[in-house]
């Protein structure tokens, strides 16, 4: 079984060979070569993930200055609750993923978790463009801190945050493994949840600079979960008893606990006052979201009769494109793209 060993920077005597290289527990050199990857998916991915470059400035949101003030008071409301919420993901997600990268002996997946930590970035400072362009310093820093003075946003950031401190605080092989599944739920549940909101607005004619910097972000997000789901599944088959019938009933776990907070949220933060969305359209959008994303690492559905896109909630799929072009991320099968050329590749 694979042990959680900090992997030296410097190792002259690592392996050079691609087939003993290991998602944990292996012998590497840290020596990026390109042109010998072990994990044939990782060579896509990087250009995918490198071909999505954007920069949150080149979206207009005069649009969303104007209309910002004058939204509806529960629409105005959520914006704030999910976009600060928003704001408290990526960051940590920022601070927290080169503690993974240090685990893992994989160079490869390891350029791919430096990408992504860039991008995470990127995120965090497009979520202040747009703070910064819609409001006052004052109203700024008010949605910025928000989860110091609400309670229940204090909840949802407190049940990643946890896993997170875990991991700083023992690095053991559980802990790995529990914030590596805390990663594919935020990217694969809370994410695409408070997505979700802002492509309502849009479809409503509200908030359009908001929804196309959300568009971009999200493109972003499907390569990350990719991306985890990618390393769960490889270390299933590296090391499957390390991932035995025990740890999937913990993710399946941690997986129904993630959703059954984010629809709880998404009750107290949309509510049924919002145009063209209820709790329950919210709720149902969620339980989908979770079976789809315990079924792609191998895991039993957690909610029945849940597997479908619900009807209702068939148009998220839609503004989630940044481009318009029709992707299916939910099943990591899209046709992927690059904002200014024709790249394609099979994700």
């Amino acid at each position: 079984m694979a042990r959680l060993v900090k992997k030296p920077l410097f190792n002259p005597q690592g392996d050079t060979d691609v087939r003993l290289r290991r998602m944990l527990g292996g012998n590497t050199t840290n020596l990026n070569d390109f042109n010998n990857m072990k994990y044939s998916w990782v060579s896509p991915w990087y250009r995918q993930a490198m071909n999505n470059f954007w920069v949150p400035e080149e979206i207009n949101l005069a649009t969303d200055k104007k209309q910002y003030p004058h939204l509806p008071a529960p629409e105005r409301r959520a914006y704030d609750k999910i976009l600060s919420f928003l704001i408290f993901l990526d960051s940590i997600q920022t601070a927290n993923l080169p503690n993974i990268g240090q685990y893992v002996t994989a160079n490869e997946v390891n350029l791919c978790l430096c990408i992504q930590t860039y991008q995470e970035a990127i995120h965090s400072q497009s979520y202040s463009y747009m703070l910064d362009s819609i409001c006052e310093p004052q109203e700024r820093d008010s949605i910025l801190f928000q989860w110091k003075d609400d309670g229940r946003l204090l909840r949802r950031n407190t049940f990643i945050g946890d896993i997170y401190n875990s991991f700083q605080e023992e690095k053991s092989l559980d802990s790995f493994l529990r914030v590596i599944m805390g990663n594919y739920i935020l990217e694969g549940v809370y994410f695409y949840s408070g997505f979700m909101f802002f492509y309502n607005l849009a479809r409503n004619n509200l908030m359009p600079g908001s929804a196309q910097q959300i568009r971009y972000i999200n493109r972003d997000e499907a390569t990350h979960l990719y991306l985890f789901r990618n390393i769960l599944n490889e270390l299933q088959k590296e090391e499957p008893d390390l991932i035995d019938e025990g740890r999937r009933a913990v993710f399946r776990d941690m997986l129904r606990e993630g959703c059954e907070q984010e629809i709880a949220w998404g009750q107290y933060v949309i509510g049924e006052d919002i145009q063209g969305l209820t709790g329950e359209m919210v709720g149902d959008y969620i339980r989908y979201l979770g079976n789809l994303r315990a079924v792609n690492i191998g895991l039993d559905p957690v909610y029945e009769g849940f597997d479908k896109e619900p009807e209702s909630m068939k148009w998220v799929s839609q503004y989630s494109n940044a481009n318009m072009i029709k992707t299916d991320f939910f099943e990591a099968r899209s046709t992927a793209y690059a904002k200014s050329s024709a790249l394609v590749d099979d994700l």
